[in-house]
Order: structure tokens, then C-alpha cells, then sequence
């Protein structure tokens, strides 16, 4: 009787260590499917630079670009500053010039830009 009372309240007898079993948890912090977004670094130089840009804005990443190799051909700076600003508009993110247009930062949808300066 005293053993199906302790059964319904939750009340066991000892358990032996054996019957617990040890779980290995690095094996699964290790499947992890990584970071869902990354900030990626580039420079453009020429037009055909820009494709690879596009492809990781596209693929949900924020994205720094260096145009500074660009200030030298007018041309080719308006056309790549085209392109990116149409990526922006294409995935519903956003694009930003820094540090006297020498640097472009893009990002993916759900990513905006502040245009706040934090001090200074």
C-alpha cells in the first residue's frame, strides 16, 4: 500500500545511477545552422566587381563596400552607385555613403540604417 501511495505522489524509491543517461550536448551546438546574417567587406574597382556585391546582398548580408578606386572615373562610379542603390531597392533594404562616399554600407531586407550619429 505504502508503495502505490509513494507511486501517485510522485514519491519513488531511489533510482541507481545507471538509469540516467548522460547526454552529449555538443552535438548538437555543433549542427547549428550558423548566423543568419553576416557583415561582409568589399572593394570595387571596375564594374564586374559589382556582381559578387549584388550576390551577398541578395543573399541576406550587409555588405561595406570600398568605392574609393572608383572617385577617378566619374562614369564608372555613378554607374556601380546605380546598381547598388537598385539592389537596395530590390531586396527592401537600405544603402548609405560614409566617410565622404570613399565607403558604401548595403543592407538586406530588414536591415536598416540609422541616419542618427551617435555623439560627436
Amino acid at each position: 500500500m505504502v508503495k502505490i501511495i509513494d507511486t501517485l505522489l510522485g514519491k519513488s524509491a531511489s533510482h541507481a545511477d545507471d538509469e540516467y543517461m548522460e547526454l552529449d550536448l555538443a552535438s548538437y551546438e555543433e549542427r547549428g545552422s550558423g548566423p543568419a546574417l553576416l557583415v561582409k567587406i568589399a572593394t570595387i574597382s571596375d564594374l564586374k566587381d559589382t556582381p559578387r556585391v549584388k550576390d551577398e546582398v541578395y543573399s541576406g548580408n550587409i555588405v561595406i563596400v570600398d568605392i574609393s578606386r572608383l572617385k577617378m572615373d566619374k562614369i564608372s562610379y555613378e554607374r556601380v552607385l546605380k546598381d547598388l542603390k537598385e539592389v537596395a531597392k530590390d531586396v527592401n533594404g537600405d544603402i548609405i555613403g560614409l566617410g565622404d562616399q570613399r565607403y558604401v554600407v548595403l543592407t538586406p531586407m530588414s536591415v536598416k540604417i540609422s541616419r542618427d550619429k551617435i555623439g560627436g
